[in-house]
């Protein structure tokens, strides 16, 4: 990581310039998932799946500065968290993995927060309540009983599995792993093809347990391979291999990650799709990154430095192509991401996800030892 270490300062002090003026203009709100013409406005209240990506980029400001106003900024947030699910708002989703975790979770790691705590096992038995038993998967969005979701689970859910195995660690209970390690196995054999690309969802009967057929939602088609899905597979095998030790769960990130690799553009930063030579998307780099620097750490030391190079390379495009240096304008951190190209939401434009796992990468690159909150 030596190469991009004279670039990482300068991308840290600008990430905490533009978090410093965000605490001050959203206070208790939280940013909309995309910026609009590179700014975020403020979104009306805690719903959808990304608020917790801002209070996660709080507590590794925290981490990278140990200054005490980050901290109180982000353990400010854990009553929404715990409002949210003791109301029953919006959660009906697998999401509810990377809302708890990045924002209840963590509190009661850093602080032993118990109310904190409290609303991340609740969530995580909301979490457990979606598990399909005969097809072993955690269904991706809406109500159970919607037709057109039931039965359906989607690649990013390999990020959600960590709220699970910490409430099985917390409690003792041993259905919370059990469900994780069973749902992971199923997107192994069945979200990640025979060519080592990924599905973005893939459908099996609720009642049978039969695979049925793989779709994308995001991608540019059913048989593409979506960028930020493939993303995700690198990280969210290598995690879920990390909690269960299931060497196949790692040859299915090395697979997602090799795949990556190897259909980038000349500069790292993957296109939103690897079928597509349109827009880029920064956030399935920065994911990438994590993911990449997380894998190195779990395989052999011959292939360790291929994965911690590959990592640099795109960390130091980011920093110099992609982020806000020198862009007083935008009160993101990362440009030119896409959320969701077929229904032209956030097309080349900032996001909180990517906003997050970017500065997740420059705290893993500058703080050696670093403890991850997934």
């Amino acid at each position: 990581m030596t190469a991009i270490a004279d670039r990482t300062g300068t991308a840290v002090t600008a990430a905490l310039r533009t978090i410093d003026a965000n605490i001050a203009a959203f206070g208790d709100r939280y940013p909309a998932d995309t910026t609009t013409g590179d700014r975020y406005s403020p979104r009306p209240a805690n719903t959808g799946w990304t608020t917790s990506f801002w209070p996660g980029m709080l507590w590794l400001a925290h981490d990278l500065t140990g200054e005490p106003h980050y901290r109180e900024a982000a353990r400010s947030h854990v009553m929404s968290f715990v409002d949210r699910v003791d109301r029953g708002i919006d959660l009906d989703t697998h999401d509810l993995g990377f809302l708890y975790t990045l924002s209840c979770v963590t509190a009661w790691r850093r602080d032993r927060d118990r109310e904190a705590r409290r609303a991340a096992l609740v969530a995580a038995e909301h979490l457990l309540s979606r598990v399909l038993p005969a097809a072993g998967i955690i269904q991706a969005w809406g109500d159970l009983s919607d037709p057109r979701q039931q039965g359906r689970t989607i690649v990013d859910s390999l990020m959600n599995t960590p709220l699970l195995f910490w409430a099985g660690r917390a409690t003792g209970d041993p259905r919370f792993a059990a469900a994780a390690r069973r749902h992971a196995g199923q997107l192994r054999e069945h979200i990640l093809r025979p060519d080592d690309t990924t599905y973005h969802t893939f459908y099996w009967d609720p009642a049978t347990g039969e695979p049925l057929r793989g779709e994308t939602e995001q991608g540019s088609a059913d048989d593409s391979c979506w960028a930020r899905g493939q993303a995700w597979g690198i990280y969210g095998f290598t995690l879920n291999h990390h909690y269960t030790g299931d060497p196949t769960l790692l040859t299915a990130a090395v697979r997602c990650a090799d795949y990556f690799l190897a259909h980038l553009p000349a500069d790292g930063v993957a296109h939103w799709d690897f079928a597509s030579r349109e827009e880029r998307d920064s956030s399935a780099a920065a994911i990438a990154v994590n993911g990449l620097l997380e894998l190195a750490a779990a395989v052999p030391a011959r292939r360790a430095g291929h994965y911690r190079t590959a990592a640099g390379r795109i960390l130091r495009a980011l920093i110099d192509g992609y982020s806000t240096i020198g862009r007083p304008d935008s009160n993101a951190l990362l440009l030119h991401g896409v959320y969701d190209k077929p229904k032209g939401v956030g097309v080349d434009e900032g996001n909180l996800w990517g906003d997050y796992f970017y500065l997740e990468a420059l705290t893993r690159v500058t703080r050696p030892g670093w403890t991850r909150p997934w």
